[in-house]
């Protein structure tokens, strides 16, 4: 089983991929180490911010995400040279606006849910991205704050 930072180490291997392309990715990681592909491991690193998809000309894009340590799983490190992937870079600018955008629907729906653990892990997560990409969250802490305290 791969962690949501070995996730984002696979992709950071190519700056970013599509899906399927990280499908093939892992698929041939487990081969490599003799085991099944892993399944179910995306969508808990997007929840987490580990990744971050981003729509792009060829589709959408996963790229490693403000709450990710990218680290590369042992074998991976020869998967660019299997693959047949073009490396890619993504503005992280652009990356850090639709992580924002995120967090903050994220932020309304967990303290319209009352779920104060949910809001508490944005608010981590806030700071990451504030020092992972040009934005600035202080406002938006104070008010998440201020909304999980009522």
């Amino acid at each position: 089983m791969l962690t949501a930072d070995e996730l984002a180490g696979v992709v950071e291997l190519f700056g970013a991929l599509r899906r399927p392309e990280l499908e093939e990715a892992l698929s041939e990681l487990a081969y490599r180490r003799g085991g099944e592909p892993p399944e179910g491991l995306v969508e808990p690193a997007l929840e987490g911010f580990a990744l971050v998809a981003v729509d792009a000309d060829d589709g959408r894009l996963l790229v490693p995400g403000p709450a990710a340590f990218p680290t590369v799983p042992d074998g991976a490190e020869d998967l660019p040279h299997i693959l047949d992937v073009e490396p890619r870079s993504v503005d992280r600018e652009r990356v850090g606006r639709v992580a924002e955008r995120r967090l903050r629907s994220e932020a309304a729906r967990a303290v319209a849910d009352g779920d104060a653990d949910r809001a508490a892990d944005l608010l981590d997560v806030s700071y990451d991205i504030e020092s992972w990409a040009p934005v600035e969250l202080a406002t938006f802490r104070d008010r998440l704050d201020e909304a999980r305290a009522n």
